[in-house]
């Protein structure tokens, strides 16, 4: 596992996530790690559902495309 140091954060926010944490019952290191976990981890997960969907997506030709275009079709 790797470590990251995070410098330079305001106090207010110090204070913020040792209350959120203190009222889940977790350390503030935890908290940090749920909260980056919750915003990055499920990335990957949303981007391949997004793909596989894109992928079940029937392909127009650039013609037809073009044809519904110059139809003034959205």
């Amino acid at each position: 596992m790797a470590t990251i140091t995070i410098r330079n954060i305001s106090d207010e926010l110090v204070d913020r996530i040792k209350r959120l944490a203190g009222q889940k019952g977790i350390s503030m290191e935890q908290e940090v790690r749920d909260l980056l976990q919750k915003r990055y981890g499920q990335r990957d997960e949303v981007l391949a559902r997004i793909r596989q969907r894109a992928e079940a997506l029937p392909m127009e030709s650039e013609s037809r495309v073009q044809t519904w275009k110059s139809e003034g079709r959205p």
